[in-house]
């Protein structure tokens, strides 16, 4: 039963994959046998940091630092990911940004940043290492709950979201008769680093543990196990699908 979830001998792309639930992923996959490249872009003390404890845990995992949202910095990645001598095996799109503010203060700078990063480079990122793919592999995108609901401030990176979750379900249905299936994550609140840049952050947190049937937060290694999930054999027949982990706290009661 254990191999239905065994990553080994597999090789994962994990975007924004040194911070937050893009740490807990890049560590959970390697954990189950994956050679995981993790990217990231400015937090070299973030980098350094997982690389030390996938070190000295023997870990397959190697960094890349590269701008998704510039062609160097894909070309960078495609670089890397065509280096590695195994096939590829997946993708999980944890890369986000976004700005929190009020609508009438937003402009269309923020909104070319914000689309650039959590949608534009997921279509791009796919499409230059499409051929590298190997049958039965998986792509997962991260998305939140502001896809779908109204976050205040939130408005340019809950729409990046819904635009992520449609963009990946027309994908599911267009590369699954290639063998790769594409499906969403969509994490309750996490107490994330992420949480500092929104307003009334500690209110909102707190909110959201009440609200939880579980009783608490969900964690970035809960995340990172229902992405382990989807991107093992057990989730073979799991297609353009959108897994919510969130412990319950939006269920309507």
């Amino acid at each position: 039963m254990s191999q239905m979830f065994s990553l080994e001998g597999k090789t994962f792309l994990i975007t924004g994959g040194t911070r937050g639930i893009g740490r807990a992923v890049s560590l959970r996959f390697a954990r189950a046998g994956a050679t995981v490249v993790s990217n990231y872009v400015r937090d070299q003390k973030a980098a350094d940091s997982l690389l030390a404890q996938a070190e000295e845990e023997r870990l397959r995992l190697m960094l890349c630092r590269a701008d998704l949202t510039i062609e160097k910095g894909l070309e960078t990645i495609e670089q890397q990911m065509s280096d590695l001598l195994e096939g590829f095996h997946g993708l999980v799109h944890c890369a986000a940004t976004g700005v929190h503010k009020p609508f009438d203060e937003l402009t269309l700078r923020h909104y070319d940043w914000t689309f650039a990063l959590n949608v534009r480079s997921f279509f791009d990122l796919v499409k230059r290492l499409l051929p590298r793919f190997s049958p039965g592999a998986s792509i997962v995108a991260v998305s939140s709950q502001g896809s779908s609901r109204v976050v205040p401030a939130y408005s340019i990176v809950g729409a990046t979201k819904g635009a992520l979750e449609s963009l990946a379900r027309h994908m599911a249905v267009e590369l699954a008769p290639r063998g790769i299936r594409v499906n969403i994550i969509t994490p309750g609140a996490v107490a994330t680093e992420a949480w500092a840049s929104m307003p009334d952050a500690e209110a909102r947190l707190a909110d959201m543990a009440k609200r939880a049937p579980l009783g608490r937060l969900v964690t970035a290694e809960e995340v990172a196990q229902a992405a382990h999930f989807l991107c093992s054999d057990a989730a073979q027949s799991i297609i353009g699908q959108t897994l919510t982990v969130d412990g319950g706290a939006c269920l309507p009661v």
